[in-house]
């Protein structure tokens, strides 16, 4: 470390979840951002891209991909790539001694059969899946503490999961029948418009996709099987909607005990995230709602019970480019150096977005 700050690489800078890890790291009071990579944009300066950062980068300019360059100027390296990439380059960082942040799905999985299933490809590094910590503080805050390699949620993931983990916890629901709707605003499909991304065919839009198993329920099994001791199987279907950042996740469950309650529920929440410096619990006729967490690491997480059919929808809301990527980064990243881990991130979002 230079002068006592974390340097720090980024590669795949230049799309919307990079730039937010710089807009982060641009004035984090212990980190010097030294690399970041984009294969379109090499040898031009960040503020071509992201004009919004002029002013606090320098003269960084984005470069190609180097795994000598990495290893010589940073520490620690963000991976924002799309999956299959950070899987062949990774090993090799972590080879020498650099530390590895996989905003990417290559390192979520621990069982290597489950990326051919999802992500149609084998696995090259089994061994590394087993060592990744996954990044989601409120569950593996202690396991982060100095990792060397941390694979960070997907935002529907972690949406789906802040909603469920006080109910899993306290055995309160049938882990036999989760249903998960996540809604998930047009940033989530990164920044080079497709047929169904870029604005005219987005634009005040409610679309169910991959209705038939997205590729983020196996983070979700994986992670509340684990919790619960058992196998457990999720429905999740995500809706694009019109809306730029934000994901509300409305997990569907049924009540183990029929006479549970909404302030049983609420104990649940408040026993799990009462002391959780990113997670808020709404109550009082009011539920989440993505619009009042957007620019920030927070998520909203609330609930209803409908006793008559012993139903609750337990509800999160996030900023999908916040607590669903560059932001959770960042938070497990003063986890992993023994910072504090709201450093760089505490701050409130956005009235009006």
């Amino acid at each position: 470390m230079a002068s006592g700050r974390v340097r720090v690489g980024i590669v795949g800078a230049s799309g919307y979840t990079g730039g937010e890890l710089l807009r982060l790291l641009a004035t984090h009071p212990k980190v010097e951002v030294t690399v970041a990579t984009s294969r379109e944009y090499a040898g031009q300066p960040i503020t071509n891209v992201h004009f919004h950062l002029k002013g606090f980068l320098g003269n960084l300019k984005f470069s190609q991909l180097s795994i000598d360059q990495l290893s010589e100027r940073c520490d620690l390296v963000f991976t924002s790539t799309p999956s299959g990439v950070a899987k062949d380059f990774a090993p090799e960082l972590l080879e020498v001694g650099v530390r590895v942040i996989d905003l990417s799905p290559d390192f979520r999985l621990k069982d290597p059969s489950q990326y051919e299933r999802w992500y149609e490809f084998a696995h090259p590094s089994p061994d590394l899946l087993e060592r990744a910590v996954y990044g989601l503080p409120e569950l593996h805050r202690e396991e982060l503490r100095g990792a060397r390699l941390v694979a960070c949620p997907g935002c529907n993931a972690t949406a789906a999961l802040l909603s469920l983990i006080p109910a899993v916890e306290q055995k309160l629901i049938d882990l036999d029948h989760v249903v998960v709707d996540v809604k998930v605003g047009s940033s989530e499909a990164g920044m080079r418009p497709t047929l169904g991304t870029h604005h005219p065919e987005r634009a005040n839009v409610m679309r169910p996709y991959e209705a038939t198993g997205h590729r983020h329920v196996a983070e979700v099994e994986q992670e509340l099987s684990a919790l619960s001791g058992k196998t457990v199987r999720v429905a999740l279907v995500p809706h694009a909607v019109g809306a730029v950042r934000g994901a509300l996740a409305t997990s569907h469950v049924w009540l183990v005990d029929r006479s549970t309650d909404e302030l049983a529920v609420w104990r649940a929440f408040a026993r799990r995230y009462g002391h959780e410096p990113f997670v808020r619990i709404v109550r009082g006729g009011r539920y989440p709602d993505p619009k009042y967490v957007i620019g920030s690491n927070f998520a909203d997480v609330g609930m209803a019970v409908e006793q008559r059919i012993g139903r609750a929808a337990l509800f999160a809301a996030i900023d999908n480019l916040m607590k669903g990527a560059a932001g959770q980064a960042v938070q497990c990243m003063n986890l992993v150096f023994g910072f504090d881990e709201r450093e760089g991130l505490y701050a409130p979002p956005l009235r009006p977005a």
